[in-house]
């Protein structure tokens, strides 16, 4: 039988190409799906805000565009190097996402030269909203490996090499959900286009209450080291900061939150349609998405799991019969 580390490598592998390979055919669809052959009315740039052709209601900044690109690269490629030099496998899905991320916002400039093209508005939409789903598989995949570091595996209600699984597969199903509500927001009949937009809505509520879940389990595991092992909470104690593995445990969880406010900005944006007072202020998509999100994935940068915890690859190979009867080694050696 496989293992469940190689089922849960297989399913962050599937996730990863689920997400390209599903951002690239939607995208595609969307854009023969969408073509259009009308004439802008006049008032396409000198009066957005009551343009009932424009999905923003305003002129994407193309000054804002550059930067969040710029800033998105950056740590990609970063990230890029430290995932070739120091490791870190586990947040391989987090760098992929990174990029098709920057790609969302790269479609921002076709928005701002063709603010009427309903065909780059869907494509900008699901590469900025379905790319942050890897960047939660990454989250996932580095408290398993952190449980597993730190042997403590009775802190965890669920046993680390059944997260990946139980959660990445949350994750793919929430992302086919939103993928699938997409796909029929596009529809030119009225009723079936409100159908796919509370699919899509489902798809992101789902998604928030599985990550809120996630991080209260993260939250519990911390406590409880702390309270109940402080021996293991200060087993890095004495190690430079970039060894300390409470450093990357306070880390996941600050990025964590990130990545939980612009979940909740989504559902609330979503919930008031795509016409709603959220999603079409420009100031609100930066200031509650995506610099929300950029925190979440640049923090990781100083922080690098694989530059804390050297062995973090090889943790995964590590006999899990300990973990299946959910005790820690040192009950096991007493």
């Amino acid at each position: 039988m496989p293992s469940a580390t190689s089922t849960s490598q297989r399913s962050l592998a599937f996730a990863n190409f689920s997400l390209c390979a599903a951002l690239t055919v939607l995208a595609s669809f969307v854009a023969s799906a969408q073509a259009e052959d009308r004439t802008p009315p006049p008032w396409e740039f000198t009066d957005p805000k009551h343009d009932p052709f424009n999905p923003l209601r305003y002129i994407a900044s193309n000054t804002l565009t550059a930067i969040a690109i710029s800033l998105v690269l950056a740590v990609a490629l970063v990230q890029t190097w430290m995932l070739w030099r120091k490791g870190g496998r586990c947040m391989l899905a987090m760098v992929i996402g990174e990029y098709t991320w920057a790609i969302g916002f790269g479609t921002r400039f076709g928005l701002h030269t063709q603010p009427d093209s309903q065909a780059i508005y869907i494509a900008y939409y699901l590469f900025i909203v379905l790319s942050p789903c890897a960047f939660i598989a990454s989250e996932y995949m580095l408290l398993g490996r952190l449980a597993r570091y730190l042997k403590s595996h009775r802190h965890l209600l669920i046993p680390p090499q059944r997260i990946t699984i139980v959660f990445v597969a949350s994750d793919i199903t929430t992302f086919l959900v939103q993928a699938a509500g997409a796909i029929l927001s596009i529809s030119k009949n009225q009723k079936l286009s409100k159908t796919g937009e509370h699919i899509f809505l489902a798809g992101l509520a789902l998604q928030l209450a599985s990550f809120a879940l996630f991080i209260m389990l993260a939250l519990r595991f911390h406590y409880r080291i702390k309270t109940m092992d402080p021996h293991i909470w200060n087993v890095d104690a004495g190690k430079p900061w970039h060894q300390d593995w409470r450093m990357l445990g306070f880390v996941l969880l600050v990025s964590s939150v990130g990545i939980l406010i612009r979940c909740v900005y989504r559902v609330i944006e979503l919930s008031q349609g795509y016409l709603g007072h959220l999603a079409t202020t420009e100031a609100f998509f930066y200031g509650l998405d995506s610099l929300p999100l950029f925190i979440a994935i640049a923090v990781y940068i100083p922080f690098w799991p694989g530059r804390m915890i050297p062995t973090i690859d090889d943790l995964a190979k590590l006999d899990k019969s300990n973990a299946l009867d959910g005790r820690s080694s040192d009950e096991v050696k007493a």
